[in-house]
């Protein structure tokens, strides 16, 4: 009977004042990612002003390179993930036959969705324009192999990409493929 009474107690304990604050928070934050998800372009354009506002950070303070490095490495990750197909048909095993037609409609589905990719990437902005307000990330490099090696990173990583695109014949983004109307607006025309 006293067990019973004391797994009672610890199953009753009321949230603290910091826990009811740290949730009201999260639901307000989550509303407000919620109501931003039909602004694509706002968000773009926020997510632009964000890497503008850290590029200026490290160039006035001159330093934090290696941290800039991390950040392009996050964010070529992230763009890697939104321009993969989610099911990648080098990696499973056999699938269906298809037809080789150059007009059957076959949809992309990405591995990383779009509102992910801008989150993911915005929150990584702005961690790494925290970080540069301590100096113990502030690692002395020469950044000019920093960059030459990011670029080569970049470069290779974007020709195994493409060359991935052309293989399975699919195209990551919707500027320059065919759209078709729907049989009831041609009539209206």
């Amino acid at each position: 009977r006293q067990r019973r009474s004391m797994l009672h107690d610890v199953g009753d304990e009321d949230p603290s004042a910091a826990d009811s604050l740290h949730a009201s928070l999260g639901r307000k934050f989550q509303h407000l990612l919620d109501r931003s998800t039909v602004y694509v372009r706002g968000r773009w354009v926020g997510f632009g002003v964000a890497v503008v506002v850290y590029a200026l950070r490290v160039y006035v303070v001159n330093g934090w390179y290696i941290v800039t490095y991390g950040l392009g490495i996050f964010l070529l990750n992230n763009l890697i993930g939104f321009v993969s197909p989610q099911v990648d048909p080098d990696s499973d095993g056999p699938v269906l036959p298809t037809r080789n037609d150059d007009e059957e409609f076959r949809p992309f589905s990405r591995r990383v969705p779009e509102f992910k990719f801008w989150y993911s990437s915005t929150k990584g902005v702005v961690v790494a324009l925290g970080m540069t307000f301590f100096s113990v990330f502030d690692i002395p490099v020469f950044w000019p192999i920093l960059l030459v090696y990011f670029f080569i990173l970049f470069f290779l990583t974007m020709k195994r990409q493409i060359k991935h695109m052309i293989k399975h014949k699919y195209v990551p983004w919707s500027m320059g493929k065919k759209s078709y109307d729907a049989p009831h607006r041609k009539n209206n025309k």
